[in-house]
């Protein structure tokens, strides 16, 4: 695939070297773009070198070929990383003053842009008008991490990781292959998806915990896909040892409870709800406010459980009063993780648990033996609420959350 990587004269181009790299070690040829600020920071022996191609930042160096119309028209994929408040005002006005901004103006394949800027600068009026007009004409822009920016300040207009910016890139034109480039790339736009990821710990004690395996990151992946399809997501995070999406609000939590509030009140204005998480189905009755001593004959008093509300089977019980208050439609997807037992397999309780709790779709996923939670692929069946299968998917938590929320976005499409 033939790859533009464009730069412009931010601290962060540093990181588009390592973007860069990620790119060639895919197999992709890549040519790098940088504007004459971007030069003032990494220089064109670096680009020349990683790429093996010359690199300029001007329209009129090898004439003959017309590079400011024809490397736009050549790209399969054009990505900007990092894109400063002045290239994206460039760019949103259709501006041509370099190779870069004239190679944009060419382009015809899908552009993915990755902002970086200091967080007044990402937060100012005239900015957030700029990426909405490059929205608006299906150019994607990711939202900054937020973080650790130039000197002693934190906040979102942080460079994304390179690897997320290449996950970005690569799942953009399996979209485009799929379709045309931008046929899934808008296809929340303007919708409210509420996600919850992560396992829920219910406290024994100040140290101990009752909880579980799971990392969060198919629920993460969601999240990421979800933004980078044009929705507002909200993430409601359940102890979980990963950065935040870019561009997405991130509540965290602890307990099913605080999970559970967090929940309803996003659903006041979810169009999308996907239960990711792994909840806990029981919690100690009471929790001591010191840590529980071992005494000298061995014998630990039993823990008193009670029973841990239903979350998503509450969510669907109160959607059809939600939706006469509010008016417009809600599409409600479950996750049963099974490992299958004396009673049945994991497809049969999934069956089970599709039809006790009402979900639109319900995402059934064998756990245990080193599947299913963690850095692994998933293998996933989804469920309609009577039981039928949808689909079956197994591959990355990244590949199989773009089937997850291919099947939902068509139900949203049915009912809008």
């Amino acid at each position: 695939m033939r790859v533009i990587l464009g730069v412009s004269g931010g601290i962060a181009a540093y990181k588009a070297v390592l973007l860069l790299r990620l790119l060639a070690e895919a197999g992709h040829s890549v040519r790098v773009i940088p504007t004459e600020s971007a030069l003032r920071f990494v220089g064109a022996p670096t680009w020349e070198a990683l790429s093996g191609k010359p690199v300029t930042t001007t329209v009129f160096d090898d004439v003959p070929h017309v590079p400011h119309v024809a490397l736009g028209q050549e790209a399969d994929l054009v990505v900007v990383a990092p894109a400063t408040a002045d290239l994206l005002s460039r760019m949103a006005t259709g501006r041509s003053d370099d190779l870069l901004t004239a190679t944009l103006l060419t382009a015809r394949c899908p552009v993915l842009v990755a902002p970086a800027m200091h967080t007044e600068m990402w937060l100012h009026p005239a900015v957030e008008a700029n990426v909405a007009t490059l929205r608006s004409r299906g150019v994607t822009v990711l939202d900054p991490a937020s973080g650790r920016l130039t000197g002693a300040d934190t906040g979102p207009g942080r460079l994304p990781e390179p690897e997320d910016i290449f996950a970005a890139a690569m799942a953009l034109t399996v979209d485009a292959a799929d379709g045309g480039a931008g046929d899934l790339t808008n296809s929340l736009t303007g919708t409210h998806v509420l996600i919850s990821a992560g396992g829920t710990r219910e406290p024994i004690d100040p140290v101990r915990f009752i909880g579980n395996r799971s990392s969060g990151r198919q629920g993460y992946a969601l999240a990421a896909e979800a933004h980078r399809r044009g929705a507002l997501v909200t993430l409601v995070a359940a102890n979980v040892d990963l950065p935040d999406p870019a561009g997405v609000a991130v509540v965290h939590v602890e307990t099913t409870q605080e999970l559970a509030e967090a929940v309803r009140e996003g659903a006041e204005s979810a169009d999308l709800i996907i239960m990711a998480a792994a909840i806990a189905d029981f919690r100690p009755a009471t929790v001591t406010t010191h840590k529980v001593k071992k005494t000298g004959d061995g014998v630990v008093a039993p823990i008193e459980l009670v029973v841990n509300p239903d979350i998503l089977a509450g969510l669907v019980e109160a959607r059809p009063d939600l939706l006469a208050r509010r008016g417009g439609s809600q599409v409600i997807v479950g996750f049963a993780a099974e490992t299958g037992d004396a009673t049945g397999d994991v497809l049969q309780h999934g069956r089970a648990k599709a039809a006790r709790k009402g979900a639109d779709l319900l995402v059934v996923n064998p756990v245990g033996g080193g599947r299913g939670f963690g850095d692994v692929d998933n293998d996933v069946t989804i469920l309609t609420a009577a039981g039928d299968v949808v689909t079956a998917f197994t591959g990355s938590k990244d590949a199989v959350a773009r089937a997850i929320l291919d099947e939902a976005a068509q139900i949203l499409t049915t009912r809008s």
